[in-house]
């Protein structure tokens, strides 16, 4: 089995991120994180994830055009093509693990 942890670089990000992480790792499982909304907030999450030797395979940008996008139901892929490649990297990635 394989975790993929998404979160935000925000204080409450980095909260939420360690209790995640502690979970996964009593269940011995493997797992990475992708940074959603990268660009806002600060670094602390990277920095978590570098000193706990945690894979990051994914940094999605920040854009409000993201949030309408939902907001409207649309598929974010469909109204902002540009992040197609961001996923179908994560995807490699993931599959590589």
């Amino acid at each position: 089995d394989f975790v993929l942890l998404a979160t935000e670089p925000t204080p409450f990000g980095l909260h939420d991120l360690r209790i995640a992480v502690e979970m996964v790792r009593r269940m011995g499982l493997e797992h990475a994180v992708v940074i959603n909304r990268h660009g806002q907030g600060d670094d602390r999450v990277e920095r978590f994830c570098a000193e706990e030797k945690i894979a990051v395979l994914q940094k999605f940008p920040h854009d409000r055009r993201a949030a309408e996008a939902y907001s409207r139901g649309g598929m974010l892929i469909d109204e902002l093509p540009e992040f197609e490649a961001l996923f179908a990297e994560l995807l490699d990635k993931v599959l590589q693990r």
